[in-house]
């Protein structure tokens, strides 16, 4: 049982701390600090460092581009999706600098922390047995959390799924850091007798936002896609068009009292599902009542049936498991119609439920096995399609997952583009552990972009109106001499190009031809981007900007020994440049979210209070 501290109690036992013999000075203010900042309720955990953000403290990261993995669409314009293979902390980290405030939505799917080595911790599976196996996971998530919220835009958005066992963690993790909206749980899977006392069929996303006010209110979409259903029938009264849906009869729904009866067919034949007891009366909608398993049923009561008769169509099989009123095998197979307009967009003004109950992970695994690719714990594409939707953001957004998996984010974000012709951008983080980020994340949607045929010889066309690019981490020592600084300003040209969203390098800029080693020169039809890495080239650069007509400033990153970005020397063309000085500006950044190495007071055993 928690007990809640009165005030007079820690007056009293602060009292008592200072009073006491054998501490040190050092030990008696870390105590009475630590009891006078202590809250009364929320989330306390021993906090346990990582390798990484210890390497993190002595070396900057940044980006580095595996050209020849890149796809590149023949369409101008299209959205340049991008796949970061690294740790996910320091990929995180670079994109401070490249995304802080951008991104609109972020999903996640992180290690659920279940004990069965599904979570690994500076290189080492976290087991059941593992004494600090809750503080290791939230020290994980906390660090990440926090700069995620910095990359969220004001108005953005963060769904996060887990399971039971960190959920109540979680929580009260999320709703410390961020604005917190709904716990919506979600039938994840078809029941089995694997759990202890309740059969395991949920788990949960956790619905956040970087400030509340300032998001947008959901509204529900339906949960099924019609991009690619056809309705090949129509209703001769009203012309309705419609398809072929589930059939009516599922063999393994257990029996039901009022769910045995007769449909007439076409022809006049009544039939029923397969088994002994036929209904005495000979006629439509007659019921009788099963008495053992072997008695099928319908999925409708007959009193359904009865009101619903024009939502039933018939087609016929020679392998139809139904039987007539005399128990001889029938040709006819009966299904429920399914109508184009019913399985549009809803009212705009309707609310998502606070209960997902379709997308279950099985669908995860078919869309994996009809892309031959094999792995396990998938989320379903139409779940990521179904939450960015409901959003309502506007089609030229930006996706983060930093947890990326098989890469099911980038999936959803595509053919939601394909939906919609929209521009929406996703960025997708993993380390490459087991191959995982080369053989699943890039070759799923490498495939998906290209085109890719199904084990059954069914080809499914591409999406080819999207630009992949993909990038690892890379370091450079934060010690600090001209040196690091000039190396660190080199290797940051691809976080420009991310930054910027601009990749199209061109060899001149004006008359001048460039040398990389000089000066770098990006454009396309929107904006420019010149890098000079040698400031005293800087007075051609600003003639050849003197007599350029351009309607949007050049953006100019030019290597300095500190802020200044030689605002003098461009002054005369001061309207048509942006200006920036680097290394400092990435080490700024980088630096509010890991501290140098000389500042770094972390210690192992820490206790963490939120």
């Amino acid at each position: 049982m928690t007990h809640r501290m009165k005030a007079t109690d820690k007056i009293q036992l602060l009292e008592r701390v200072r009073m006491l013999d054998g501490l040190t000075e050092e030990e008696r203010n870390a105590l009475l600090n630590l009891i006078a900042g202590h809250k009364t309720y929320g989330l306390v955990w021993e906090d346990k460092p990582e390798t990484i953000e210890q390497r993190l403290a002595s070396e900057y990261p940044v980006l580095t581009e595996v050209r020849d993995r890149a796809i590149i669409s023949d369409t101008a314009n299209s959205p340049n999706h991008i796949i970061i293979e690294g740790d996910n902390l320091e990929a995180l980290t670079t994109l401070a600098y490249t995304h802080e405030g951008k991104i609109d939505i972020i999903y996640i799917d992180p290690p659920y922390n279940t004990g069965n080595k599904d979570f690994v911790y500076n290189d080492s599976f976290v087991d059941s047995d593992d004494s600090y196996r809750h503080s290791k996971w939230l020290s994980f998530m906390q660090r990440r959390l926090t700069i995620a919220k910095k990359l969220l835009a004001d108005n953005g958005v963060i769904f996060i799924s887990i399971g039971d066992e960190e959920l109540a963690n979680l929580k009260l993790l999320t709703d410390e850091i961020f604005s917190p909206i709904a716990l919506v749980p979600r039938i994840a899977k078809k029941g089995s007798n694997q759990g202890t006392y309740f059969r395991p069929t949920k788990d949960y996303i956790i619905v956040c936002a970087k400030e509340k006010s300032l998001l947008s209110g959901f509204k529900d979409v339906r949960t099924c896609d019609n991009s690619n259903k056809k309705y090949p029938f129509k209703e001769q009264d009203t012309n309705r068009k419609y398809r072929k849906g589930h059939s009516l009869f599922q063999a393994s729904l257990d029996s039901r009292p009022n769910q045995r009866y007769f449909i007439e067919a076409p022809d006049g034949t009544l039939i029923l599902p397969p088994g002994d007891l036929i209904p005495d009366t000979h006629m439509d909608g007659a019921h009788i009542v099963p008495t053992n398993k072997r008695d099928k049923v319908w999925r409708w009561s007959y009193q359904t049936y009865l009101a619903s008769k024009s939502r039933i169509m018939f087609s016929k099989s020679k392998r139809s498991p139904l039987i007539d009123a005399n128990g001889s095998n029938t040709e006819w197979n009966v299904y429920e119609k399914k109508y184009e307009d019913e399985e549009q967009d809803i009212d705009p003004s309707t609310l998502p439920n606070d209960v997902i109950d379709k997308f279950i992970n099985a669908l995860g695994t078919t869309t994996l096995n009809d892309l031959g690719i094999e792995f396990s714990f998938s989320k379903p594409v139409e779940l990521i399609r179904y939450l960015i939707e409901i959003t309502s953001k506007d089609s030229d957004i930006t996706i983060l997952d930093f947890f990326a998996g098989s890469g099911t984010t980038l999936h959803a974000t595509m053919q939601l583009n394909a939906k919609d012709k929209g521009k929406r951008k996703c960025i997708l983080c993993t380390n490459n552990e087991n191959g995982i980020c080369e053989n699943i994340t890039y070759e799923r949607n490498k495939r998906i972009i290209n085109g890719y045929t199904k084990p059954n010889g069914e080809h499914v066309s591409g999406l080819l109106n999207n630009n992949l690019r993909y990038y690892h981490t890379d370091f450079v020592s934060r010690e600090r001499t001209q040196k690091n600084r000039r190396e660190l300003m080199e290797k940051s040209t691809d976080l420009l190009c991310i930054k910027e969203d601009l990749y199209t390098e061109l060899t001149k800029f004006g008359h001048i031809g460039l040398n990389p080693k000089g000066a770098r020169y990006f454009a396309n039809d929107i904006k420019q981007m010149l890098i000079i890495y040698r400031p005293e080239f800087i007075p051609y650069f600003v003639e050849v900007i003197k007599k350029m007509d351009i309607t949007e400033p050049i953006k100019v990153y030019v290597y300095a020994p500190d802020r200044y970005a030689y605002d003098d020397e461009f002054a005369i063309v001061a309207e048509k440049v942006s200006l920036c000085a680097l290394p400092q500006n990435i080490i700024d950044s980088i630096t509010r979210i890991m501290p140098d190495k000389t500042n770094d007071n972390t210690t192992t055993g820490t206790t963490h209070t939120i």
